[in-house]
Order: C-alpha cells, then structure tokens, then sequence
C-alpha cells in the first residue's frame, strides 16, 4: 500500500493518548500556549529555535530543534512547587561542543551495534563508527546532531510541536532514505508524551529513543542515589567485557538488576558485580513485560513530593546513571557521576546481529510507530 508520508506525519497529532489516573490534579485557569524563540545559530547559517510548551497547570517543557531536544521540564511536587526535571545546558554552543546527549532524540540506532555492521537481506551493512569500534547511538552524526524542522500541534490535550527530519540514503552507512517524525506534547494532566513515526524507500533498521537525564530533586548535586525506582521486568539484557549484549536476558532474581519492587537507585549501584562493572553502574536494558502502551517503570522522590511513571509502547527500558557524566551544566551547576537517571525507551542494543531479540527492521511501506509517556505526579 502508498503511503502519503505528509499525511501521515500530519496525522501525528491525532494519536490516541492514554489516561493518568491517579496524576496530581491542580487549579487549571492558565492559558495553554506554544511560543517560539531563537536558541542560536550554527555555522551554516540555520536558526536553531527552542519552542516552550504551557499547559493550565503552568508546566513547562522546552523542546529546541538541534536534537529535536528537551531543554527544559518544570514540573510540581506534591505541594504545587515548580522544579527542574531533567539536565540540560545553557546554550547552544555548550550543545553542539559537550553535550552528553542532554534531552536529545537519539537515533537512528539506539545503543551500540556491533562492529558497526550487520547483514540486511543478505548484504553486509557498514556503518560509520567514530571512536572505538562499535557503532553509538547512530554514529557521529547521529539525529542528535542534527537540525530539525518544527511545527506547533494544539490539541485539546494539551500543547505540543512536531519534529521532523529527512535522513538521506547512506546516512551514517544506515540504508535507505528516511523520514522521522517525533511529536512532544504538555498534557494538562502533567504528561510529557512522545510520538515517533517513520517512513523509509529502503529495508533499514530504527531504534531511536529519548535521552533525557532525571532529577527529581530539582538539585543535580544531590545526584539520584535517593531516588526509589521500579522496573517492571524480570530480566535484563546481559553485556559481554566488551559491553555488547550477548543477547541473554538474564533474570533480575537475587541480583542489583531487581527493581521489580521499589528500591533507591544507590542501593547496590557499587555493588560487586560483573555487569555493573562493566557498565560502570546502571546503563542496561531491562525486558519490560506485556505489550502494547503499558507501564515500564516509576521513579520517585519521597521527600520532595515527585514521581514519574513511564509508559511505552517499546520492548525495553534502558536505564543510565550517568556513570560518567562529569562537567559544568545548566546554570553553572557542577554535573557529577550519578547526577541524574536516564530513562530510554527503546529496542534492545545489537538487536541487527541477536536474532533472539525483537527485530527493529523497517521496510518501504511500513510505517514506525512508537509511544512514550512520562507521567507525572505526587510521591
């Protein structure tokens, strides 16, 4: 079947949005609005535009277009406080010259393929891999380095800006001309939600995801030791020493890997252990259960009110403590090892080379769809 791709990223906005019981409900009279300002400018002369996203509660979220990136979330606690959630940087040049992939749409590869290649229907894919051997994120000039387009979505739900970007044949090594669209909408029940959609002319392989890092403090420096989290999984994809995924997915029984009931994340982040010294902490995939859009994990901080629950449509949910994350950020704020939790929906890691695993292979007349929510709310 012809797919209209105008159509159907246009009808992005129209996707059904899941309900939020149980969100923390406040006062609404505030006037929803998308407004848009320039961010920066990059050395070919394109305007970066950063545009801010008001529902009635007075949330904000600030997505700019380099990344097709979220700057910024201001969310309530408990008793209607408005606070940081996520890390970010103050401007674009920071972006563009540091960024640990602050808020960004990563893509088209989540995570590391192996060696960068993979077989395709019968041919052998190279893709650019940059520094080390294994492909990243979708190699060094991944969608989180690009520029995308934007157009601003209003619905009932809530305010919201569509994202799009043109991935041309041989991007990165990665076959096929691709269009990707994602959709970042306010909800005025206090959900971030984010809608992908992609269309491509060529067999490929997709698997982008959202790299915001968490705060639920407000306060990096407090880091996340504190925070509890739940995953709803039983088992987690297992690295070999090169951490590449071997394809396992190991049970979370009797290990640091067991979120299936709420613990704080500093629980057992230095524990010994194999995986966790390979990864350097958490930066695994966890095999969320069931399918379709269902609840893949909540994080939380007790003692200032916040909680966010994650739903998708995706197969996992990789979790990053920021092992690594060491620098000055938003606000002159010192970024630390362990400052903040990424929370990626997404396929698994090497899943072109891990028959084990659910394909991520696109095809011409296919459409991608996936969905996230971050449902926010009092702890």
């Amino acid at each position: 079947m012809r797919v209209d791709r105008r159509a159907v990223i246009a009808g992005l906005g129209a996707l059904p949005l899941g309900g939020c019981a149980g969100l923390l409900r406040m006062p609404f009279g505030r006037r929803p609005a998308v407004t848009e300002a320039v961010f920066g400018q990059l050395a070919s002369g394109e305007t970066v535009r950063l545009i801010t996203l008001t529902n009635r509660n007075g949330a904000t979220a600030r997505v700019m277009t380099w990344g097709a990136a979220l700057q910024s979330l201001a969310m309530p606690d408990r008793g209607g406080r408005m606070a940081e959630m996520v890390l970010g940087l103050d401007t674009l040049a920071d972006y563009i010259e540091r960024s640990r992939n602050f808020g960004t749409t990563v893509g088209r590869y989540a995570g590391r393929i192996e060696n960068g290649r993979f077989q395709l229907d019968g041919r052998t894919i190279q893709l650019e891999v940059g520094n080390g051997p294994h492909s990243t994120h979708g190699g060094p000039v991944g969608f989180a380095k690009r520029n995308w387009s934007a157009r601003p979505d209003e619905t009932e739900e809530g305010p919201g800006v569509v994202l799009t970007l043109v991935s041309a044949d041989g991007d990165q090594g990665f076959p096929g001309e691709m269009t990707i669209s994602v959709t970042y909408r306010l909800t005025h029940d206090n959900r971030l939600t984010l809608d992908y959609l992609a269309l491509t002319n060529r067999a490929t392989v997709l698997n982008p995801t959202h790299h915001s890092y968490f705060n639920l403090s407000g306060d990096p420096t407090l880091g996340v030791a504190d925070h509890e989290l739940v995953i709803e999984a039983d088992a987690f994809a297992a690295y070999d020493p090169r951490k590449i995924v071997t394809g396992e997915l190991r049970p979370v029984a009797g290990t640091p890997f067991d979120f299936r009931a709420s613990r704080t994340i500093g629980r057992d982040l230095h524990a010994e252990d194999e995986q966790l010294r390979i990864g350097g902490g958490y930066d695994h995939s966890f095999a969320v259960r069931g399918e379709g859009l269902r609840k893949a994990g909540r994080l939380s901080h007790v003692a200032l009110g916040r909680a966010v629950e994650i739903w998708t449509t995706e197969p996992a949910l990789h979790i990053y403590t920021a092992n690594v994350v060491d620098m000055i950020g938003r606000g002159g704020v010192a970024y630390r090892p362990y400052c903040g939790v990424a929370l990626e929906t997404q396929h698994f890691q090497n899943s072109p080379n891990r028959p084990e695993f659910p394909s991520t292979i696109l095809r011409p007349g296919e459409t991608f769809r996936s969905r996230t929510e971050y449902r926010f709310g009092a702890a």
